[in-house]
């Protein structure tokens, strides 16, 4: 039995979003047709407003309403240090810890051969512009994720920026607080060793 054609159109729509299969497509679908009418144009309009009134910030190229965003704009924020991140979100994780008082740079991805992913397909160009102006800027903390992309990307950075004598630093990885050493993969216990400090 096929759906009408709305409830086929709207399913299509949910599975467009990542990590959403048939069943849980299906599932919105449905839920979104029990929602009151006020909500679902709630909704929707939330949906339009999100990709009108937001764009990237012409420096960072964090998301923003503004240009340039508020973190950029904040004169307050330590200027001579800037944490390279892979997406948007990761710049929110990071503000929520509320420790860190620098600057970012949005990547918009990472280097990926296999996906045809070249530094000139994310935003490294941006980065290295930002760091002729800047002269106050003394470190570059790479924050992309400890994945095999994630590796390629941090080292590439790291040799493009290392001539102009900035100190180049990684986000330290290893085991998560309160984690058990015999469920710990060898990459994760490996890592940990290599980033051991001093007490």
């Amino acid at each position: 039995m096929q759906y009408p054609e709305p409830i086929a159109k709207l399913i299509d729509s949910y599975l467009k979003l990542p990590g959403i299969g048939e069943k849980t497509a299906t599932r919105l679908a449905f839920f979104t047709i029990d929602m009151q009418e006020d909500d679902v144009a709630d909704f929707a309009q939330s949906l339009v407003a999100a990709k009108k009134d937001l764009h990237y910030c012409s420096i960072c190229g964090n998301i923003t309403e503004s240009d340039p965003c508020i973190i950029c704009a904040d004169r307050q924020r330590d200027q001579t240090k800037v944490i390279v991140v892979e997406q948007p979100k990761d710049v929110m994780s990071l503000e929520r810890m509320r420790e860190y008082h620098g600057l970012y740079h949005v990547l918009h991805g990472v280097l990926s051969p296999m996906e045809g992913k070249g530094p000139e397909d994310i935003n490294i160009t941006g980065l290295v512009k930002r760091l002729q102006k800047n002269t106050d800027l003394k470190e570059v903390i790479i924050a992309t994720n400890a994945t095999p992309e994630g590796e390629a990307t941090a080292m590439y950075i790291s040799r493009l920026i290392k001539p102009a004598q900035i100190k180049v630093t990684r986000l330290a990885h290893g085991l998560a607080v309160g984690s058990d050493i015999e469920y710990a993969d060898e990459m994760t216990l490996f890592k940990a060793i290599e980033g051991r400090q001093e007490i």
